[in-house]
């Protein structure tokens, strides 16, 4: 039995074709030059129901990074200080491009003679530091006992709060325990270097793609001034990180050269704990100069009165010379702004944030000259 097929309909046959022709996929729809079609009609933003919900959301939100923060305090911190040593090393790798490196190279240039600088102090200067510290120790009861050590000021305060037997009522109340908190301290810090040290690379190798994303988040029309604004902020943090770290190796490197002339013990110790005392802004070379003062006094006053004086002339000169010459007006905050930065940002985050407190003003208040002033001039 055969089956007849229509012009124009289907065929019929009972047996099927033996090669049929395959179908072709159907193509994407696309509307307005988008394979997903356009967006829809929007809101009605004037709706109470949507004002609600996305007050609610918002309420949400904040109460999620919030808790999100405390959780992860100390890991944002590590975070921050990678990508703010990334930042201050930034225009060591913009000088090199400039002279026509590729940035792969450039990058693992700055990497190699950082973390090679930074790597060869610390084995130069620790062990150093390490057996003036232990020497110290072992002599300190000795001064203390002596009538020179008792006349001080170390001596009146142990008369008065008895450090040394605090101090051995401490090593000794629970060796075991301070043995385990000792190596965990030491893992911990050696895990947030490494933790440090990957993400300075990482953020470094990816700045200018991360420069690219952040500007895609802000409106085409404001774009291009927020560019320019972010990048004023990176050279004004580069700036200050380079230029920080630039006079604390000038800070201990005249303290070491001071204390070998007049003959002081422990003077690699000593321009150690001064050059990163100088890292913190304000108050950091004054008490420097105090801690090295009061040790050159156990030895002699006119020691004493010798640092005591140099630590003066350093300050002026680091103040007036030295601070605009190196960080000139990359970094202008006033003074009072300065010093309020920086008492709130060691409250907050210690050391790491009177360190950072500076940049982070700078930043806020060119923000606040450039953007928030002429949006109040304007209404």
């Amino acid at each position: 039995m055969s089956s007849t097929t229509t012009p124009g309909g289907p065929r019929s046959d009972a047996t099927p074709d033996p090669n049929p022709e395959p179908t072709p996929d159907p193509a994407p729809l696309v509307v307005d030059g988008s394979a997903l079609g356009p967006p829809g009609a929007r809101f009605d933003q004037q709706s109470a129901f949507l004002r609600g919900l996305a007050g609610a959301c918002g309420v949400a939100v904040v109460a999620a990074v919030a808790w999100l923060v405390i959780q992860v305090g100390s890991e944002l911190i590590l975070v921050g200080l990678a990508l703010f040593i990334a930042v201050g090393l930034e225009p060591a790798v913009g000088w090199l491009r400039r002279r026509r490196f590729p940035r792969a190279l450039a990058v693992t240039v700055v990497l190699v003679l950082a973390f090679g600088s930074v790597a060869g102090f610390l084995a130069t200067a620790i062990p150093v530091a390490v057996a003036q510290a232990t020497q110290a120790a072992a002599a300190l009861p000795a001064f203390l006992a002596s009538p020179a050590g008792q006349s001080s000021v170390l001596g009146r305060l142990e008369g008065r709060f008895h450090l040394e037997q605090v101090l051995e009522q401490a090593a000794t109340a629970d060796n075991g325990a301070t043995v385990l908190g000792a190596g965990e301290a030491v893992v911990g810090g050696v895990a947030s270097t490494v933790i440090v040290v990957a993400l300075v690379v990482y953020f470094l190798a990816d700045l200018p793609r991360l420069r690219r994303t952040a500007a895609r988040l802000v409106p085409a029309s404001r774009r291009t001034r927020a560019t320019l604004l972010g990048d004023e902020i990176l050279a004004k943090v580069g700036g200050y990180v380079l230029g920080s770290l630039l006079l604390a190796l000038i800070a201990g490197t005249s303290t070491l050269v001071l204390l070998l002339i007049l003959g002081l013990s422990y003077a690699v110790l000593l321009a150690v704990l001064v050059a990163l005392l100088d890292l913190v802004p304000v108050i950091g070379s004054i008490l420097g100069g105090l801690v090295v003062t009061a040790v050159a006094l156990g030895s002699s006053v006119p020691a004493a009165i010798a640092t005591a004086i140099f630590f003066v002339a350093y300050r002026l000169v680091e103040d007036y010379v030295l601070l605009p010459r190196i960080i000139g007006r990359t970094v202008d905050v006033p003074a009072l702004i300065t010093l309020v930065a920086v008492v709130l940002g060691a409250a907050l985050l210690g050391p790491v944030g009177a360190i950072v407190a500076i940049p982070l003003a700078a930043a806020a208040l060119l923000l606040v000259r450039e953007v928030v002033i002429p949006y109040f001039d304007r209404t």
